[in-house]
């Protein structure tokens, strides 16, 4: 199945996407049925169906409780990322976060910041949580997976370099879009086999399949949840493969008007536009 987050009038809502028709939930807001989302209490109702192009897309999950990425776990992307991150911390599995403001829509701005010109891309998997897990071994980690979803890492790259945890350029606001849907495993299959395909402006500029990943999704659960509980509607950005902006020369950074897609088999396609940061300050 294929669920999303809506809004109709300004009114959010979630529901079962199937040719091209969104058949709504009771429930208003995905997050609140991830874990029952093999149940009946998910049951949708097809007398209201809506064609998808007469709703504004959200998220899956609108503020998720944690947006965790990893780093450098494409072998080709590491090779590129030098100037980036130093090649001694590739000894093991690289996290860092990004903030709950982060969270983006498809279609969504993504702001390019008043302090950088070093705005860049990253197409990735996301997967999204939808039962709880602590010291959750490879082999089960999928039974905690509710689905997965399109994301691009957008990531800061002169602020990531200055900070060791990477976290203020990986946590910008609008910085974390993911979507359309969030696609059940059964729909999605054998994740290993897939193409994913990031573009700039309709320029392919990343190719790989997901099997390419140093750390599979499953052994990348069994890491995290080693330190802390996985909760429904956290999301896992799983890394990107080759041709980033600053694997360049010289560097392909995004400016205002450019137009972002990531395409995965079997997952969907996400669709972004790169703007100015507004100037507006926001004070509460």
């Amino acid at each position: 199945m294929k669920w999303l987050n809506f809004e109709i009038d300004g009114v959010l809502h979630c529901g079962a996407l199937e040719n091209g028709q969104v058949a709504p939930l009771q429930q208003g807001c995905l997050s609140q049925v991830l874990p029952d989302l093999d149940s009946k209490k998910t049951a949708v109702r097809k007398d209201d169906a809506i064609a998808i192009s007469d709703v504004t897309l959200r998220q899956p999950v609108i503020r998720p409780g944690k947006i965790l990425g990893i780093g450098l776990n494409y072998a080709a992307h590491a090779a590129e990322s030098v100037s980036i991150i130093r090649r001694d911390q590739q000894k093991a599995q690289i996290w860092f976060n990004k903030q709950s403001t982060a969270a983006n829509r498809p279609g969504g701005a993504i702001h390019l910041p008043r302090v950088s010109e070093q705005l860049d891309y990253e197409a990735e998997l996301v997967v999204i949580i939808g039962k709880t897990g602590r010291h959750v071994p490879a082999e089960r980690a999928m039974e905690i997976v509710a689905g997965f979803a399109c994301g691009n890492d957008i990531s800061v790259r002169d602020w990531q370099r200055a900070s060791q945890t990477m976290m203020m350029g990986k946590g910008f606001d609008t910085h974390a879009p993911f979507g359309p849907c969030l696609v059940t495993p059964d729909e999605v299959g054998d994740l290993a086999g897939l193409a994913i395909r990031g573009y700039v402006n309709d320029e392919l500029r990343q190719e790989g399949v997901l099997g390419d990943m140093i750390a599979s999704v499953p052994e990348q659960i069994a890491h995290l949840t080693t330190a802390f509980t996985l909760e429904p509607g956290d999301v896992i950005f799983t890394g990107t493969p080759a041709g980033v902006g600053a694997g360049h020369t010289p560097p392909k950074w995004l400016k205002a008007g450019d137009r972002l897609r990531v395409d995965i088999e079997n997952v969907g396609i996400l669709e972004n536009t790169v703007v100015d940061e507004p100037e507006t300050a926001r004070l509460g």
